[in-house]
């Protein structure tokens, strides 16, 4: 495990990530129907959902006395889940007023995100997909670190069970909060 530095800042010196192409097939497909245990205790299949969803995932989120997986920093896109955390939390309010939801999603296990939850404050609940079923379904792009199979850094904007847009590469991270209001507001107006 590598040393953390500040769990709630980039560094600059990261490897920007790339869009090669991974999330080109999801625009237009509809969510699977997968049960996700969210940290609020209940069940979650997301493509039953009305309206407007926010979907950002993320590799998996930090704690303040754990360390990260060696070399972390050198994989692109790895490092700023506790930001993209953050700046969702701080930007609830007005996706709400805007009528979305708002979800996380990472491969870590539901105990390990309450704690991450709770220490980060967020107001919405964070998902568990620890066997992979939602993104094997939706072949969403993964990496490995240290013997974890990990979802890549990306957002999904669903409505109404079907991916209307996905923001793929989020770089960096704690921006994306903005751009998906952004899109959203500019959505709404047009």
């Amino acid at each position: 495990m590598e040393s953390q530095r500040n769990i709630y800042e980039v560094p600059q010196s990261l490897p920007d990530p790339e869009d090669d192409g991974a999330c080109a097939h999801l625009p237009g497909m509809r969510l699977p129907s997968v049960s996700l245990i969210s940290t609020a205790g209940d069940l979650v299949d997301l493509s039953t959902l009305a309206g407007t969803t926010i979907v950002y995932c993320y590799p998996l989120t930090g704690g303040p006395d754990q360390d990260l997986p060696p070399g972390w920093d050198d994989i692109p896109g790895a490092r700023g889940c506790t930001p993209q955390s953050c700046a969702f939390r701080d930007h609830h309010a007005e996706l709400e007023k805007l009528g979305a939801r708002v979800f996380g999603l990472s491969t870590q296990d539901t105990a390990y995100q309450h704690e991450a939850a709770e220490r980060l404050r967020l107001p919405f609940r964070l998902l568990s997909d620890e066997k992979l079923e939602f993104a094997r379904a939706l072949d969403l792009p993964t990496f490995e670190a240290e013997g974890m199979t990990l979802i890549k850094r990306l957002t999904l904007v669903v409505e109404d069970g079907k991916i209307l847009k996905v923001f793929y590469p989020v770089f960096p991270p704690g921006r994306n909060a903005e751009d998906v209001l952004s899109w959203l507001s500019e959505r709404i107006t047009s």
